[in-house]
């Protein structure tokens, strides 16, 4: 994948850290970071003008098959964090994504990497729409 193809491949979004999200220590709760990544993934789709619940509407659901994440440093209550979403590969039934969380000083706080298998109307996995996998790319 290029340069350019890696950019076209990325979103990038915001959020702030929440005192629920937090531990006792003041540290964001490990279990926060895969709700990020999820809404990174949902954020990519609609910076694409596609919708997770078309896609379900329409009888398809991406499942999370494998999650993988790598903690850095710690985030905290109040930080923004700049989550990076990444499609790494997409092919037929299969979807990759990577991700990088970014803390307020741009210093590394996670990354991660989710595997999906789209499930099609029949319940069986197959691939996405041609149309809808034109949009993503």
């Amino acid at each position: 994948m290029t340069d350019m193809d890696q950019e076209k491949t990325t979103s990038r979004m915001t959020l702030t850290v929440r005192y629920a999200e937090t531990d006792g220590q003041g540290v964001v709760h490990h279990s926060r970071y895969l709700v990020w990544f999820e809404e990174g993934r949902s954020d990519f789709l609609r910076q694409r003008g596609l919708h997770y619940s078309d896609f379900e509407k329409a009888g398809f659901f991406v499942v999370v098959a494998k999650a993988e994440v790598t903690y850095k440093n710690p985030a905290r209550y109040e930080d923004v964090i700049t989550i990076e979403t990444t499609l790494a590969r997409m092919r037929g039934k299969f979807l990759e994504f990577s991700y990088r969380a970014l803390g307020p000083d741009g210093c590394l706080v996670a990354t991660a990497r989710t595997a999906h298998i789209v499930i099609g109307p029949a319940g069986k996995p197959c691939a996405l729409p041609s149309e809808w996998v034109d949009r993503i790319l």
